[in-house]
């Protein structure tokens, strides 16, 4: 863990992700990755799939199927709080992830549109928190919001898996021109740091 924290950047990135591979709890790791930035932390779970699927191409099906699994999972635990927690949790949430007013544009958006706009949060970089609280809060139908949430979500981590298999070494090269310049989230790789020097 010492060695690591003096790491920064691109190579502590690379540090994470390989000690990620390492772990016999991987695939365990992701999937509460996946779920905490679904429900708790507005970072893009890219940040650590890619380099990841590029690590393990062989997996990569699989890789993908899990953080849609666990996604889903926080997407169903967000939609529980919206319904039953939106006045305390609920409005905590949307204060960490981008404020009162663009979540009220996005409840116009979800009142005039419904499954849509659930389905396009998935796949666009706004904050998929206001699609689980707003969906809970406003009682839309649970088995649509999943069913958005996961064709949105399939499409997003699938298509990334499918990307990253025709383009591999071109990504590979990106990330690692790229990733420092794009400054990869302490937050992340400390959560990532953390899960695996624990597990």
């Amino acid at each position: 863990m010492k060695a690591a924290s003096k790491l920064s950047g691109k190579r502590a990135a690379d540090y994470w992700v390989d000690k990620l591979r390492q772990s016999p709890y991987a695939l365990v790791i992701l999937f509460f990755l996946s779920a905490f930035e679904a429900t708790l932390i507005p970072i893009p779970l890219e940040l650590i799939l890619i380099p990841y699927m590029l690590l393990e191409r062989q997996r990569i099906w699989l890789i993908s199927t899990v953080a849609l699994l666990g996604c889903l999972t926080g997407a169903m635990a967000g939609y529980w709080v919206g319904v039953s927690l939106f006045d305390s949790i609920g409005q905590w949430l949307i204060g960490i992830t981008g404020g009162a007013e663009a979540f009220e544009q996005y409840m116009n958006s979800l009142d005039e549109e419904g499954f849509i706009a659930i389905f396009m949060v998935g796949i666009t970089p706004v904050p998929f928190q206001f699609a689980m609280l707003g969906a809970g809060a406003t009682g839309y139908p649970l088995l649509l919001f999943m069913l958005a949430s996961g064709l949105s979500r399939g499409i997003r981590y699938y298509g990334l898996a499918a990307l990253v298999l025709l383009f591999g070494d071109t990504a590979a090269e990106l990330w690692k021109k790229h990733a420092r310049a794009v400054g990869v989230s302490v937050l992340l790789i400390f959560v990532v740091g953390f899960l695996v020097y624990f597990l």
